[in-house]
């Protein structure tokens, strides 16, 4: 329990490299495939030469990054209003078909214009026409991309969403928020001192994170719209591992100001603190359940680190893992059906997860120094750190551990993500 102490505790300084971090967006490797994977053509949309986006390579990207897709070549440009031949569509083997066009409006303002057919029923599946501002056409490309995930596979996208990540440039430290894709990098803090542990509110307007600009680990609340910063947890001793409840009003902290680092809920404001952990060992990285019924943490009470479930107000307190003698970093899932965590076995902290019903478990990732595992709010995803060679990365797998990708920076350090929430 002692390496709990130092990185989430204490603030271990993260072993990033000192190279200066390249301005260029992330780069994405993608391996392996979804299982039934669709077969899709989508084509190019009409007059998008037009518009400095081009709408259809942002759809093509997000539909083959998430593995579930087999992209079809089309070779031309289809309007939605074209009349479409189904059976030259199945004789080419597409199940569906994409198509749209592009009409500028003036005034740096763009009519995107897109329709998704069911190639096997030959009839409209959804579309839709959104006025789009210039610096929006990668989200309205996004949204696009989203549509046809969910109506072909039951789930709503997560193209659209966004992610926040820390990277490390000499001696300066950044914490960042991108599009899902990597794109549209914005720096939302830098500090000489490291930033650990950020998360998203509910409603994807704030970030809550902990950062050692004090020479000690304090939790602040960043709201992204705004840029206002509070100070929610700034106590005699250790103020660490923030998450906040459902409904964003408050806030699970890990505070050691009663000696030994317990678990606390503290409103959003930074009022009202109240210990709901009480053991003889370090309590820590508490996350609520997406019910807000039950809160599960890390805990070495048993010896070692291993994962524990208590109710909302800490009472019931019940073991959750067995396998493996290091478990840390518990994330829920949005159905709340799946535990992810990082788990120690045979040297090597890899991404597991825990059907919570059975207690079965699956081995996730195939790297070996993975941490700070995140939940895609559609659940089909896992974000999560890790380090190849002597580099850290990102790195995305489904939950069926069929797809994987990973995301990196080419001249620079990347850690400690968190995946946003659907935006509203």
């Amino acid at each position: 329990m002692k390496k709990i102490s130092l990185l989430k505790i204490v603030g271990f300084v993260l072993m990033f490299l000192g190279a200066v971090v390249s301005q260029a967006q992330m780069r994405v490797e993608v391996s392996g495939v979804g299982s039934n994977q669709v077969p899709i053509a989508v084509a190019a949309f009409a007059d998008e030469e037009i518009s400095p986006q081009l709408v259809t390579s942002i759809i093509r990207d997000d539909l083959n990054r998430s593995g579930y897709f087999k992209l079809i070549e089309v070779g031309m440009a289809i309007s939605e209003n074209a009349s479409i031949d189904f059976d030259a569509w199945k004789n080419r083997g597409a199940v569906a078909l994409v198509v749209g066009s592009v009409q500028k409006r003036g005034e740096g303002r763009f009519d995107i214009r897109y329709k998704l057919y069911d190639v096997s029923k030959s009839s409209m599946l959804s579309g839709f026409s959104m006025d789009t501002p210039n610096p929006k056409l990668r989200l309205t490309a996004h949204k696009i991309a989203d549509d046809i995930y969910e109506k072909l596979l039951g789930l709503p996208g997560v193209f659209s969403t966004r992610v926040a990540y820390v990277t490390k440039a000499g001696s300066e430290y950044r914490l960042e928020i991108a599009d899902a894709d990597g794109e549209g990098v914005q720096v939302a803090l830098t500090s000489k001192e490291p930033i650990i542990s950020p998360i998203w509110s509910p409603d994807g307007t704030k970030v809550a994170y902990v950062s050692m600009e004090l020479k000690k680990p304090i939790v602040y609340i960043q709201n992204l719209m705004t840029g206002q910063r509070t100070t929610v947890a700034n106590f005699k001793g250790n103020n660490s591992s923030p998450s906040w409840s459902p409904d964003g009003s408050k806030l699970l902290v890990t505070l050691s100001k009663g000696a030994i680092a317990q678990v606390y809920s503290i409103n959003a404001d930074g009022s009202d603190a109240q210990r709901l952990s009480n053991s003889a060992g370090i309590d820590t990285e508490a996350r609520y359940s997406p019910d807000g019924q039950f809160i599960y943490f890390v805990s070495d009470r048993s010896g070692g680190p291993q994962i524990y479930r208590m109710t909302a107000s800490g009472a019931d307190v019940k073991r959750i893992t067995f396998k493996g003698s290091y478990n840390l970093s518990p994330r829920i899932s949005p159905d709340g059906n799946t535990l992810v965590y990082i788990s120690r076995r045979e040297g090597g902290d890899q991404v597991y997860a825990m059907d919570l019903q059975t207690g079965q478990e699956l081995k996730l990732s195939d790297t070996t120094r993975d941490e700070s595992p995140s939940f895609a709010p559609n659940g089909r995803y896992i974000l999560y750190a890790t380090q190849l060679g002597r580099r850290g990365t990102l790195g995305i797998v489904s939950t069926d551990g069929k797809v994987k990708q990973k995301l990196s920076i080419q001249a620079g350090d990347i850690r400690e993500p968190t995946w946003g929430p659907f935006m509203k």
